[in-house]
């Protein structure tokens, strides 16, 4: 019996069409998602204006129902003692109470056409918010699949003898990318973009206080606006750095260390970084240094946002079966079980700590500042 040759090229076609089509369904979601917070910045504008509306009518029918009250009892006054008044007093006060009536039975229904308004859009906004989520989600879902489909899984099996070890390790790889690609996302989204944004609204906000205020408060604005700009430069020049340091590749972990805490000490003035290198200055292999190296970066960067430090101490040991990293700042510090604190950076230093096979503690009280201790064996 003859056995049929196995196509590689139809299978490559197969994978392709699949592919392609994974790829159009990912961009049809993302096109939904966009075009969903585009609906929900324009609804969240319309809600801040209608909520303005709702607390202007509320205090102008509070002011016509005293107003009516008043007109009332002068109508009823004039009604009781209708002989010492003048045809045209009795008809002034039946009119005005009318008018006054009139008017806070009108603002009445206003206000309730205002609040159902009010409502609507905040419902539409949890609709939306839902579907932005779940858009995100299947782009997620979307994007592991199309990274499995397109990794060279075959190359990987001529090394990998058992089938289920390579369906593991693959698995692993995507979802490291995958959870690096979400992290990216995310900085690009709060840093640089949010920024960008900010710089768009203030640019706008310029003219208007030169019109308005004069040169003198324009000018603050502009230097508001260089400052906005700086930083946003400083935030997209540092997500490049954190993407691959080069010098990581040629200099080694030390030598990256030092440059990159002088870089981030000269940026920001107020603050020291004091680097010491207690070991050895030896080259570790690519993973250990790539691994430590953003674990540093991960605490320095958390004590320059979060903890308001004035001094960062980093200390690096390398020794021959293991290497320690102490990173200790003088800032405002965090209670270590509120559960609210414990963000993605730090959950990701964890896991980083986790696939090297080595221990993560972190001591801080609130006011005492920060302590981080990373242990890493070296095989």
């Amino acid at each position: 019996m003859s056995k049929k040759k196995f196509d590689t090229k139809t299978l490559d076609l197969i994978l392709q069409k699949m592919i392609d089509t994974v790829g159009v369904s990912k961009n049809e979601i993302f096109r939904i998602g966009e075009q969903c917070r585009k609906d929900h910045l324009t609804l969240s504008d319309e809600l801040k204006e209608v909520k303005e509306l709702v607390m202007t009518s509320i205090a102008e029918g509070d002011r016509l129902e005293i107003q009516s009250r008043f007109a009332r009892k002068r109508l009823s006054e004039v009604s009781m003692h209708f002989k010492d008044y003048t045809e045209v007093e009795v008809r002034d006060a039946y009119e005005k109470a009318h008018r006054l009536q009139m008017d806070y039975t009108m603002n009445q229904q206003m206000e309730k056409q205002l609040r159902d308004r009010r409502d609507d859009i905040e419902r539409r906004l949890v609709g939306l918010n839902e579907t932005i989520e779940r858009a995100e989600h299947l782009i997620s879902q979307i994007s592991v699949v199309m990274n499995y489909l397109m990794s060279d899984l075959k190359q990987m099996g001529e090394m990998l003898e058992d089938a289920k070890l390579k369906q593991d390790f693959g698995l692993k790889i995507i979802e490291a990318q995958e959870e690096e690609r979400k992290r990216l996302s995310r900085e690009i989204h709060d840093g640089p973009a949010q920024m960008m944004a900010n710089v768009m609204l203030r640019s706008d906000l310029i003219e208007r206080v030169y019109n308005e205020q004069g040169s003198t408060e324009a000018i603050k604005e502009i230097r508001d606006l260089k400052k906005m700009v700086r930083n946003a430069l400083y935030e997209v020049r540092r997500i490049i750095y954190d993407l691959r340091p080069m010098a990581l590749d040629d200099l080694g972990l030390v030598p990256t260390l030092k440059k990159y805490l002088q870089t981030i000490e000269e940026y920001h003035k107020t603050i020291k970084i004091h680097f010491t290198n207690m070991g050895e200055e030896k080259r570790l292999p690519a993973q250990y240094e790539v691994a430590l190296f953003r674990l540093i970066q991960e605490s320095v960067q958390n004590a320059l946002k979060h903890a308001d430090a004035g001094e960062i101490n980093v200390k690096l040991e390398i020794e021959q079966r293991r290497v320690t990293v102490v990173v200790k700042d003088d800032g405002k510090g965090f209670d270590i079980h509120d559960k609210k604190k414990n963000s993605f950076g730090l959950i990701g230093m964890r896991e980083r700590v986790e696939l090297l096979e080595g221990q993560l503690s972190i001591d801080s009280n609130i006011g005492k500042g920060t302590i981080v201790i990373i242990q890493v064996p070296l095989k």
